[in-house]
């Protein structure tokens, strides 16, 4: 028998408060490695840069001790508990969880957004606080509680699919099919989490579950063959996907996925669940057991652990003044064309746009101090600022969801451009075609090198919707890349295309042309 291990509540709450800190700023190592090999190997200039700014943000954060990503994530945490373990307290688990996110994103040294809303069917009401977590407990052997804490980004936990597929059909086809339609919203490269078996639930448990396990596709790839029908599922998916060419924030490049993790269960002889879930640039999860002699102590990395990557704008990115830009200037802009922007923008996400589309509808004015003529929008909803930030870690929001509000905020108020991440859909593109805008898009997973580009910020209009209030941000050669053009041109479909060419021709021999 095991003997007794004693979990106090301050040492349960203060590790997994504290765990949530360290991977707001932390990257995994794992991770970090992969992105850097994927920087190294990576011949496209567009998805090459976009690394750059990722890994450059990575090392800023870890020195700054701020967010990776202005969306600090919905807390997903796992906990094993021994059988022999007696727990010091009168509340339950998922009390001693919620009070340690409640401190975490509170803290005052760095703040987290909070992006939890209630009632999400109704009011979706932000809690303030980004409680509650999404708790997964499973009783065990053994006298420890291991717990996995992790922070999953929206915008990548918004691309989860779940298929039944039939006994006959072939996984990887599946694969295959759903990964091009899930865009670049979830801020590639990443790694991608594929659950098989079990029933509908148990297939995305695993999903979600195999993230958490370490980047090792090099290794498994060194050996001479692979081992079990996973390990050769794992290589064959890692090789197609990549090769689909969709690359870094999906402009087109060498490595859209780091790693392909899969875990598998005993299912239903008619039946074959797959759930597949990717994980974002700004990966975040960390793992720590507590065997009753106090709290979990994590690893401080060392810089040495970052490589030696400083990002920089292109001598030859073109220099915008948007205190003087009007329609016609933005014609001649290129897709994949890489902008350096000054001057005054706006804000707006989901619940400013469903605001701001319901006043014009009603034939109400903008609030006062929203005027949008001649300016861009900016998707972002960032994190407090703290010290003498102008503002916290801002990085894009997905465009997409933005797409039904696209014509009518074209049509008036006046914007001529949006900047966000990732593609637009067909109908948000033909009105950027038709009104003759332009879409822009920053590196999402850059969050905190691109606030160095804001220099004054200020709430102008909703200010109780918190982080999805309008804000206006001054910003000084703000990095962007043209996504969509005045013509409808969209690179987000050109990149691909062409890295997919170029990717077949490289395994046949030859090289980038």
């Amino acid at each position: 028998m095991h003997p007794k291990t004693i979990i106090t509540e301050s040492d349960f709450i203060s590790s997994i408060a504290d765990a949530l800190q360290y991977i707001s700023y932390y990257h995994p190592p794992d991770f970090l490695h992969a992105l850097h090999e994927a920087y190294r190997a990576e011949a496209s200039p567009a998805a090459k840069d976009a690394l750059a700014q990722i890994l450059t943000n990575s090392k800023m954060c870890a020195m700054g001790h701020r967010p990776l990503c202005q969306d600090t994530g919905i807390v997903v945490v796992f906990v094993e508990v021994g059988m022999a373990v007696q727990w010091k307290t009168h509340r339950s688990l998922e009390e001693l969880v919620n009070e340690a996110v409640h401190l975490a994103y509170q803290d005052s040294d760095n703040p987290l957004r909070a992006s939890i809303v209630t009632d999400p069917a109704g009011t979706r009401r932000n809690t303030g606080d980004n409680t509650p977590a999404v708790i997964h407990t499973r009783l065990v052997a053994g006298n420890r509680v291991g717990v996995t804490v992790s922070a999953k980004g929206g915008g990548s936990e918004n691309k989860a699919l779940l298929a039944m597929l039939n006994p006959s059909d072939s996984i990887v086809d599946w694969v295959l099919e759903v990964v091009p339609r899930l865009g670049a919203g979830w801020c590639p490269p990443g790694v991608l989490g594929i659950g098989i078996g079990g029933t509908a639930e148990k297939a995305t448990l695993l999903a979600k579950e195999a993230l958490m396990e370490p980047i090792d596709i090099q290794k498994l790839r060194a050996k001479p063959q692979p081992e079990t029908a996973l390990e050769a599922l794992r290589l064959e998916l890692y090789e197609k996907v990549n090769a689909l060419g969709i690359g870094a924030q999906g402009l087109g490049g060498m490595t859209t996925v780091l790693d392909v993790k899969i875990r598998d269960y005993p299912t239903h002889a008619t039946s074959k669940p797959v759930a597949l879930i990717p994980n974002c640039a700004a990966t975040r999860h960390v793992h720590f057991s507590l065997d009753g002699t106090g709290p979990a102590h994590l690893p401080v990395p060392k810089l040495e652990d970052w490589p030696n990557i400083q990002w920089t704008a292109d001598q030859n990115a073109r220099r915008i003044n948007l205190e003087t830009l009007r329609k016609q200037d933005i014609l001649d802009w290129q897709p994949g064309e890489t902008l350096l922007l000054t001057g005054k923008i706006l804000t707006g996400r989901d619940a400013a746009h469903k605001r701001l589309v319901d006043l014009l509808q009603q034939g109400q004015p903008l609030p006062a101090g929203v005027d949008f003529t001649n300016k861009f929008i900016y998707y972002v909803g960032p994190v407090a600022a703290v010290r003498d930030e102008a503002v916290g870690p801002a990085g894009p929001t997905t465009a997409t969801r933005m797409d039904k509000f696209t014509d009518t905020m074209l049509t008036r108020t006046g914007i001529i451009g949006m900047i966000g991440k990732a593609e637009r859909g067909a109908v948000a593109i033909a009105a950027i075609k038709q009104h003759q805008s332009v879409y822009l898009i920053a590196t999402g997973g850059a969050a905190y090198l691109i606030s160095k580009a804001i220099k004054a910020a200020r709430v102008v209009a909703f200010a109780d919707l918190g982080m999805e209030a309008i804000h206006e941000f001054e910003v000084t050669d703000m990095p962007v890349t043209v996504a969509v053009d005045s013509r409808g041109v969209s690179v987000h479909e050109s990149g691909p295309r062409e890295w997919r060419v170029k990717i077949e021709n490289l395994k046949h021999g030859g090289g980038p042309r």
